[in-house]
């Protein structure tokens, strides 16, 4: 490629950087999301580092190999944001792709239609592997790259250093030249309007500000006397576990979501669905709600909503959910959906100091569901 090429496509144009881009440089680069994500930006970011940028950087990035775009509006020539192409293996044929946008033309689709434009430029000029580098709780950017036909290959782990000099992973997105065009497939597709419902409850995806309640929750000592290790959760894990809640759902590892009363909005409970086998669509339910709201019924309709999310949107061909074989009331709450007893498989799950515990499975199919 060459910097002197323009690629219009997909509603954005790929042009070099500009004089007149400074100050929208600034706006995009000095953006608190745009610092939190890209950590090697200076900080704080000013007009002097985006004529750096436009004068040598750019420039410098195509020397090496990469690319180094502005994306801009086809209709003024307004600087949107900026993409390009570094890390080039010219042996492999791959280069690594990434991006930011101005924050007032977030949301608009920008950064999915200018990483496919640039995408198939490069295909089209030669590159065959194209890597999109994600932090995990950057789930804007996954949506990005889902959207623009990259698939979720893993995680690299301390891949990049943070702001505190610490180190943090990355998650891996690929796109290969002969992928099919449009948007990934997803494992766990969204909930049809953010929620699902039976306007008794609603379940909804779990976010950051849950945190308090499910430390509250599954710190419970009966909540905890269910879990195999039987071990409270640390405070700082269920943090991290509810800013990936959305993370977990794009790369299909798994589909946290909190029960609320549909009326009040009150939180209920928390309840979760994950692949067991991918190749035999069988998936795995669970649940925990705190003491004020059960013997309601609420885990029952709980329950019953997940698995119709599971048998219909999601493609499952089988559910399956593991219990304690004490855990009674949750057996009951199985069966009234349906599930039946199938399997008690001894000592498979860790206990205490070194102990096992029995897990006692419940298995639903499609037809059987309530």
């Amino acid at each position: 490629m060459t910097p002197r090429q323009v690629v219009d496509a997909h509603g954005v144009r790929l042009r070099p950087f500009r004089a007149g881009d400074v100050a929208d440089v600034v706006a995009g680069c000095a953006d608190p999301v745009t610092q939190r994500f890209l950590p090697n930006l200076p900080t704080p970011y000013t007009e002097t580092d985006a004529r750096w940028w436009i004068e040598s950087g750019a420039p410098a990035a195509w020397t090496g190999g990469g690319a180094a775009y502005a994306v801009a509006d086809p209709a003024t020539d307004r600087l949107l944001g900026g993409i390009g192409l570094n890390n080039p293996v010219p042996d492999r044929g791959q280069a690594e792709i990434g991006y930011w946008v101005v924050p007032a033309a977030r949301g608009r689709g920008v950064a999915g239609a200018a990483t496919r434009a640039l995408s198939e430029h490069a295909f089209a000029t030669g590159t065959v592997r194209l890597e999109l580098l994600t932090e995990p709780e950057n789930g804007p950017s996954q949506r990005v790259a889902l959207a623009a036909g990259f698939r979720y290959e893993g995680v690299r782990r301390a891949a990049s250093p943070s702001r505190d000099g610490g180190r943090q992973d990355l998650l891996t997105w690929i796109r290969l030249a002969d992928d099919p065009p449009g948007p990934t497939a997803r494992m766990l597709p969204d909930l049809p309007g953010g929620v699902l419902t039976d306007q008794v409850v609603a379940l909804r995806r779990l976010a950051p500000d849950d945190a308090e309640l499910m430390y509250r929750l599954h710190s419970r000592p009966e909540v905890v006397a269910n879990q195999a290790p039987p071990v409270p959760p640390e405070r700082a894990a269920v943090e991290r576990r509810c800013r990936l809640a959305e993370s977990g759902w794009l790369t299909g590892e798994i589909a946290r979501l909190l029960i609320t009363d549909a009326a009040s909005g009150e939180p209920v409970g928390s309840c979760g669905l994950s692949y067991t086998d991918v190749a035999s669509a069988e998936a795995s339910l669970g649940y925990a709600l705190l003491p004020e709201w059960r013997g309601r019924g609420y885990a029952t309709r709980a329950v019953r909503l997940l698995a119709g999310w599971a048998f219909g949107p999601v493609g499952i061909a089988r559910l399956i959910a593991g219990t304690v074989p004490e855990n009674t009331a949750s057996h009951r709450v199985l069966e009234r959906v349906g599930f039946q007893r199938e399997a008690l498989q001894r000592a498979r799950l860790p206990g205490l100091a070194g102990t096992r515990l029995d897990d006692l499975t419940f298995a639903l199919l499609p037809a059987e569901l309530r």
